[in-house]
């Protein structure tokens, strides 16, 4: 059974950062794209990064880019979102997601094969 797990969310002081990790199992995950999505409170999931299998191509959302970094370990089956600068409005639960094209990231989360359960991050002014 595929399965995401995230950890590293929490409460912090805009300004500072947050390192985000995703462990896989039960696919491929080599051969998987894989990203970050955040769903603030009230608001629709946004893809926020992805990165292909090699780590060679990634997406960025406009609103993080220069402050947020995608990267993965493919020997180790994880991927983590670095998270610098952050401010108040990245208050949202991040979700890790897996899915074999990087078409489905762009396009939308309505088509993403694999979902983690998702962690709080939460940053006060």
């Amino acid at each position: 059974q595929a399965r995401l797990v995230e950890s590293g969310g929490g409460l912090v002081q805009a300004g500072e950062s947050l390192r985000l990790s995703c462990v896989a199992s039960g696919f491929s995950f080599r051969s998987y794209v894989m990203a970050w999505f955040r769903q603030p409170p009230g608001k629709e999931r946004e893809l926020v990064a992805a990165i292909h299998w090699s780590g060679g191509s990634t997406q960025y959302a406009d609103s993080v880019k220069g402050r947020f970094t995608i990267s993965r370990d493919n020997a180790k089956n994880t991927v983590d979102l670095q998270m610098n600068s952050l401010k108040a409005d990245d208050t949202a639960r991040y979700y890790c997601a897996a899915d074999r094209y990087m078409v489905t990231m762009t396009s939308g989360a309505q088509k993403v094969e694999v979902w983690g359960q998702g962690t709080l991050v939460t940053v006060s002014s």
